[in-house]
């Protein structure tokens, strides 16, 4: 019997057309021989099924199903392809959890840790994972530019502390110019960090269950045409995103060993994907994205097929995964 498998996408962020895109893309490559796929738009107005007509059903929040034509609908599992909130903060996570439904990404604790960029270094730096230096701030502390210079230099970069797609995110060449970066960053989040700029080979790493083993997925080097991986690099075709990556065989063992330990650390399921950026020849730790885009020209997918595991191959395991956990 075919299994009923609800996406959720959209969200209550800036990211919600991208996570739209990666919905879709889901919905259009599951399997129709093994899967019943509805696409279900999660809004802060609306829980809704969308069918292939574009006609809208409501979510009964209760137990997450859905009454079509009179017919009562549950899922057997959950594809989650919400970027940002609240599909990659823990707050689905939580929810599924709660009344029981599997669901393909990480689990709740492991969601709210990474999607808060200070908290995720704070907790890998006891095991030696290395990071830029960084600075914090809050929505209403002082702001003392002088303290934020002595502390990660010029220049800089000024990032909402929970956000994705760079959004919220500026790179600062001079300090009279910091304080229209974290106000712009405040649009964001009520909490920023101001990172050190490193200067050095970016790359990215996904690291995915499959199978039921850690995998690591062939590395992505980021040459982006701006002046950082902004969102018009991401999404506009303003950068390169070579995969394999055009690095040493030293760097590739180096990266592949941080990925894979970070995502053990945390005790992580599903999908990830990791950025670095080199400095004295070692790896230092960005950030972690835990629902990733999955467009067919997003990152994780390319990795996956430099890897020999197809769009389909990719997401039927995620089911399979989410399932047997």
């Amino acid at each position: 019997m075919k299994k009923n498998i609800a996406i959720i996408m959209g969200g209550y962020s800036s990211e919600y057309q991208i996570s739209l895109k990666s919905g879709n893309v889901v919905y259009e490559t599951l399997d129709k021989e093994k899967y019943n796929a509805f696409r279900i738009h999660i809004f802060k107005d609306k829980w809704v099924f969308v069918n292939d007509l574009d006609n809208e059903f409501p979510v009964d929040k209760n137990d997450f199903s859905i009454k079509v034509n009179g017919v009562k609908i549950t899922f057997d599992c959950v594809f989650n392809a919400i970027h940002g909130s609240p599909g990659e903060d823990g707050f689905m996570q939580g929810y599924f959890e709660l009344i029981g439904i599997p669901q393909t990404s990480c689990n709740m604790y492991q969601a709210a840790l990474t999607f808060n960029k200070r908290d995720l270094l704070a907790t890998l730096k006891p095991y030696g994972i290395k990071t830029a230096e960084s600075y914090y701030l809050n929505l209403g502390d002082a702001i003392n530019e002088g303290a934020i210079v002595a502390k990660v230099g010029l220049p800089c970069f000024v990032k909402a502390n929970k956000a994705g797609s760079s959004f919220g995110i500026s790179k600062v060449y001079k300090k009279e110019d910091l304080k229209a970066a974290i106000n712009n960053s405040f649009k964001e989040d009520n909490e920023i960090i101001i990172e050190q700029f490193l200067d050095g080979v970016e790359v990215s790493v996904g690291v995915i269950s499959y199978r039921g083993e850690t995998k690591v997925l062939p590395i992505t080097e980021i040459v982006s045409e701006n002046d950082f991986f902004d969102y018009a690099a991401k999404y506009e075709g303003k950068s390169q995103e070579i995969t394999p990556a055009r690095i040493s065989k030293d760097y590739e063992q180096k990266t592949v060993t941080v990925a894979k330990q970070v995502y053990e650390i945390l005790g992580m399921t599903g999908f990830s994907r990791s950025e670095f950026i080199f400095k004295n020849d070692e790896p230092y730790l960005l950030e972690m994205n835990t629902v990733p885009g999955l467009t067919k020209e997003s990152i994780l997918p390319q990795q996956a097929a430099e890897a020999g595991i197809n769009m389909s191959d990719l997401f039927d395991n995620a089911i399979e995964e989410a399932l047997k956990n």
